[in-house]
């Protein structure tokens, strides 16, 4: 099969083609179209007008006439235009919640920065479902740059994880509606230990944010998804926001190369880090 190059290497008069749904040479409509055209009659449907076929016969090296799934399945080049459309728009929608972060970076954003700074502990940082997933990355961005985190779900908190923090630790808990209710429960109960919580939170007026010591903005005016529900610019949001501290402690803490190679001395970045092969103290 030939190499599909990317679509900003192709000419422009192909990129237009593409955009308004036609079969550009080499793309893969158009080497489906072929396959379509080439395969036995018994694998290959009927094509139907303004569609875009998909052949599921003879992939990855199979047998001639070896049907795969369900054999062509045809795909109307309108859907093909408006998913392309929902594609650019999550795009600039996700890249509008991003930059309306940097006006955030308040008063709040500085005691909440000073108060990670400070901290004799860990920061523990807690979520559920998709703020749950971008809490784990958090954490790991933060440990690998000398802010000392680890990640505890939510859900495992109210089961007994909760023991694992001390009044040394500080609580970093994410929910985009603030309304989570195994986030809120576990907030609760952290208050009541007098452990500092900082909600990320894109309600500023939820249960989780009344709860919280602090609270770290991340509303977005909507979804990327077509139907406005998905955690898509919200998570995204919520992970720069997170990529901001732990960028703004690696300058406060002063963190260098070498200490970055003493956490990550594994894979192609520790080996660069480590040039020739020297072993981090």
């Amino acid at each position: 099969m030939p190499v599909v190059p990317n679509r900003a290497d192709r000419p422009a008069a192909e990129r237009q083609q593409l955009a308004d749904g036609a079969e550009a040479p080499g793309s893969a409509a158009a080497v489906s179209a072929q396959a379509a055209r080439s395969a036995p009659a018994a694998d290959v449907g009927t094509e139907a007008h303004g569609s875009a076929p998909i052949v599921g016969a003879q992939a990855n090296g199979s047998a001639p006439g070896a049907a795969v799934g369900a054999g062509v399945a045809e795909l109307p080049r309108d859907l093909v235009t408006r998913g392309l459309a929902a594609a650019r728009s999550a795009i600039e929608t996700e890249a509008a919640a991003v930059s309306a972060l940097a006006d955030r970076l308040d008063g709040v954003f500085l005691d909440v920065l000073t108060a990670v700074a400070g901290c004799q502990g860990h920061l523990v940082v807690t979520g559920l479902g998709k703020s749950g997933l971008v809490g784990r990355k958090i954490a790991a961005t933060l440990a690998s740059t000398g802010t000392p985190a680890t990640f505890i779900h939510a859900g495992d908190a109210l089961h007994g994880d909760s023991g694992a923090v001390t009044s040394r630790d500080l609580v970093l808990a994410l929910s985009a509606s603030g309304e989570t209710a195994e986030v809120c429960a576990f907030a609760r109960m952290l208050a009541e230990r007098s452990i500092p919580v900082i909600a990320m939170t894109g309600a500023e007026h939820s249960t989780l944010a009344q709860l919280a010591t602090y609270t770290l903005d991340t509303m977005v005016l909507r979804e990327a998804d077509p139907l406005n529900l998905a955690p898509t610019a919200s998570t995204t949001a919520a992970l720069v926001m997170g990529d901001a501290l732990a960028c703004a402690l690696v300058v406060l803490r002063e963190f260098t190369h070498h200490d970055f190679a003493r956490f990550h001395p594994s894979g192609t970045l520790g080996a660069r880090l480590l040039g020739s092969g020297e072993q981090a103290p």
